[in-house]
Formats: C-alpha cells, sequence, structure tokens
C-alpha cells in the first residue's frame, strides 16, 4: 500500500457562486464519499479548509520569522481541502481522485508521500 495526499483545488468564487442548496449537496455529497473512503480502509484524513483569506504565510530568512496575511501565491484556484488516502497504487488514488464532488469544477493534485522512517 501506498500513502497519497490529494489536494483538493477549486476557485472560491466559483463555489460560493453555487446557490445555497447546491454548495450543500457538494458537501453532502463530498462527506459520503469520504465515508465511503473510510469504511472501505482506503482514507486515512480528509478536511476542508477555510477560505485562503484566512491563511497566514511563514517564511524565516536570516533567522527572522515574517507572517504574511493571505496564502503565498496569486492564483486563479486555492487550496480547499485534502484527502489523505492510503491505496495500492497511483491508479487507484487517480480513480478516488477522479470521484471527489470538487474534481468537476476544480482540480485534485495526487502526489506520492514519502515515508520518514521517524522513531515513534
Amino acid at each position: 500500500m501506498m500513502k497519497y495526499l490529494c489536494l483538493v483545488y477549486l476557485e472560491e468564487r466559483i463555489l460560493n457562486g453555487f446557490p445555497a442548496p447546491e454548495r450543500r449537496a457538494i458537501s453532502d455529497e463530498a462527506m459520503a464519499y469520504c465515508d465511503k473512503l473510510k469504511k472501505a480502509g482506503q482514507l486515512l484524513a480528509a478536511s476542508p479548509l477555510h477560505p485562503a483569506e484566512t491563511a497566514t504565510t511563514v517564511r524565516v530568512r536570516e533567522d527572522k520569522t515574517t507572517t504574511t496575511d493571505g496564502p503565498f501565491a496569486e492564483t486563479k484556484e486555492q487550496l480547499g481541502g485534502f484527502l489523505m488516502i492510503d491505496v495500492p497504487d497511483l491508479n487507484d488514488a487517480i480513480r478516488i481522485a477522479a470521484q471527489f464532488p470538487a474534481a468537476r469544477f476544480g482540480s485534485v493534485e495526487v502526489r506520492p508521500m514519502k515515508e520518514l522512517g521517524c522513531a515513534d
């Protein structure tokens, strides 16, 4: 088995442009899909994120920590949430990402996770 992080990107303005009942239906569909993955033993963790405007970017340069309100880069799509899955291979991870509701109007980046080998 291999762990993958599925990063869900979307344009917040598009999501917020859906009528409230449609946004609720998308959210309910995403939660039902996560429940299905959890029951199948494939979902390790998942969470939506608050809007990008609530982000704080932290940088350390020459031992000095600075913070900036908002995300690091100005992009059309923002990171909206994630799924951490454990599946046999990339094909399974892609299949799972393609079925996540936000993939229909945003994108899902699938990245294999490295095992750190740290002692517990």
